[in-house]
C-alpha cells in the first residue's frame, strides 16, 4: 500500500533520512554491531511510524529501505520489499504507553548490555543523568521477555513509564525522546557512557556501590539565571 498524500509522504521521507543517518551512526559508534539494534520515528501529524528494516547492514541502508507502518502493526510502505524489525511491537507498545514519545533507539552497546545481563539498574552516579528523563534516579531494567514477542513489548512499554532510558534484561537498552531521533540517540549514547562509568566505579571500589544522587537533587537543576542576554 502506498501513501499518496504529497505533504505526508514528503514529511515521512525526511524522517526516513533522519533514521538512516542515526542507524549508520549507531553502527559506526559501536552501539549496534552486526546488524543489531533498531530505530523508529513517529510522525505527529499522521500518527504513522517509520521503522528500520530487519537484518540489514547499516552501511548499505538507504531511506528507501525504511518501512512505514501504523500503530496497528500494519506495513503501509516497504519500497525495498524488506520486513520491519522483528521488535517493532516493542516500539509500538512504547508509543502507545507514552504519547509524548517521537523517536526510539534500541541498542546493544557493551557496557549497557552487561548491566542488562546482570539485571542491574544503573544509578545516578553523575549529575548528567538529570537530562535522561529519570523519575527514580536510575535507569531501570525491564524484566526479560523473548525478543520480538508481545511479552517483550509489554515489559518495555511498562518500563518506559518510569524513565526515558531503560535496560532490557539479558538484551540491551532503549532510549526514547519527545523531540526527534537525534535526541533519542544522544540518550542512548549516554546510557552506554553511564554504564561504563558505573562499571569502572564498582571495579575501582572493589565491588562496593559508589555514592549516587537522589532524584530530588536531580530535579533541582535549572539553567543559570545569572546569565543575561541583550534586550530585544
Amino acid at each position: 500500500m502506498k501513501l499518496r498524500a504529497g505533504k505526508e509522504i514528503k514529511l515521512l521521507e525526511s524522517l526516513k533520512k533522519d533514521l538512516t543517518i542515526i542507524a549508520k551512526r549507531a553502527q559506526h559508534d559501536g552501539l549496534c554491531k552486526h546488524k543489531s539494534g533498531n530505530f523508529s520515528v513517529r510522525d505527529e501529524e499522521t500518527g504513522l511510524i517509520v521503522v528500520s528494516p530487519t537484518s540489514l547492514d547499516r552501511d548499505l541502508m538507504s531511506p528507501r529501505d525504511v518501512i512505514v507502518m501504523n500503530l496497528d502493526c500494519e506495513v503501509l510502505e516497504n519500497d525495498s520489499g524488506l520486513r520491519p524489525t522483528s521488535e517493532v511491537m516493542m516500539h509500538i507498545a512504547i508509543y502507545r504507553n507514552r504519547s509524548d514519545v517521537r523517536a526510539i533507539v534500541h541498542t546493544h552497546s557493551i557496557y549497557a548490555t552487561t548491566m542488562a545481563i546482570l539485571d542491574k539498574p544503573i544509578p545516578a552516579v553523575v549529575y548528567e543523568v538529570a537530562n535522561l528523563g529519570l523519575s527514580q534516579a536510575r535507569i531501570p531494567v525491564a524484566p526479560y521477555a523473548r525478543p520480538g514477542t508481545p511479552e517483550l513489548a509489554k515489559s518495555v512499554g511498562q518500563a518506559v513509564q518510569e524513565a526515558d532510558c531503560v535496560l532490557l534484561e539479558k538484551h540491551g537498552a532503549v532510549a526514547v525522546d519527545g523531540r526527534d531521533i537525534y535526541e533519542a540517540y544522544l540518550k542512548a549514547a549516554y546510557i552506554e557512557e553511564l554504564a561504563e562509568l558505573y562499571h569502572h566505579s564498582l571495579t575501582a571500589n572493589f565491588g562496593k556501590e559508589p555514592p549516587v544522587f537522589e532524584q530530588s537533587e536531580l530535579e533541582r537543576w535549572e539553567y543559570p539565571k545569572e546569565i543575561t542576554f541583550p534586550q530585544k
